[in-house]
């Protein structure tokens, strides 16, 4: 009896990991947050802002500004509050004659990554074809100096222009090579795409995600992670194993961003997917 038990238990040992795949027994292992939430702090108390920030357990943030300070500046709180800044928002601006300036700011700060925050209006498909080759150019030199260039959704780029959907272009037009990209899961569920089907069809392309939650109703507020419609344990066990790094919380409109921003590292640090 108990050699046959033994076996088995070898057996079980032994068996490949794959077998255990679905079981949820995985987390984010460093929830992030996207600074946006809290710049209204931010720009009132920098440093203070960071250390309660760390205090709520955030490890990573992502920058959308400075407020004013340099990358010595950044980096030397950064640091005091023991938190890492993996990535930071530009304005599609960047990419142009300033933009080995942004890259060695970047890398004085410590970040990897440098994501377009939004394309702003861009009329017609053969726009989002420009703006891809502006990307593969400026990804280009940024991953020379070791950063990856990225770009951020809203809900614009899931309406069809012509039969197309946008993200659809730019995924299409820009090289891996060069380009990855932070998917906004608020904004595309809220423009009705599908996030999972994307994590599928385009695996290793998206990196980093907003991490956003969206109440069940129209118009489908912004809500604490974990208090709205979305699966996050599909969504990130999905986008784990797509190859997702990264992974932000943000809540654009908060009453009370720290309030929120608490609820929702609790949802996530307990979360298994």
């Amino acid at each position: 009896m108990y050699r046959r038990d033994a076996l088995r238990l070898l057996g079980a040992l032994t068996l490949p990991r794959f077998v255990f795949a679905d079981s949820p027994h995985r987390k984010i292992k460093s929830i992030g947050l996207q600074l946006y939430t809290v710049r209204a702090a931010l720009e009132a108390d920098f440093d203070g802002t960071l250390a309660r920030v760390a205090a709520i357990g955030y490890r990573e943030v992502e920058f959308a500004g400075y407020f004013g300070r340099t990358s010595r500046q950044v980096s030397a709180s950064l640091r005091r509050a023991g938190l890492v800044a993996p990535s930071a928002h530009v304005p599609l601006d960047a990419l142009g004659s300033q933009w080995e300036g942004v890259i060695e700011n970047a890398l004085a700060i410590g970040h990897h990554y440098l994501v377009v925050a939004s394309s702003g209006t861009v009329p017609d498909l053969d726009g989002y074809r420009r703006i891809a080759e502006r990307f593969n150019a400026a990804g280009n030199a940024a991953k020379k100096a070791g950063i990856r260039l990225g770009y951020h959704n809203h809900d614009v780029e899931f309406v069809p222009i012509a039969g197309e959907r946008p993200y659809d272009v730019l995924l299409g037009a820009t090289d891996p090579n060069y380009v990855c990209f932070e998917m906004d899961l608020y904004w595309i569920t809220k423009a009705g795409a599908d996030p999972l089907s994307y994590f599928t069809r385009w695996p290793g392309r998206m990196e980093l995600v907003h991490v956003k939650d969206a109440d069940p109703a129209p118009p489908h507020r912004m809500t604490d992670v974990g208090a709205g419609m979305l699966d996050w344990r599909s969504l990130l066990g999905q986008g784990t194993k797509a190859g997702v790094r990264h992974f932000f919380v943000e809540q654009d409109e908060a009453s009370d961003p720290f309030e929120s921003i608490t609820a929702s590292y609790t949802y996530l640090r307990d979360l298994r997917f």
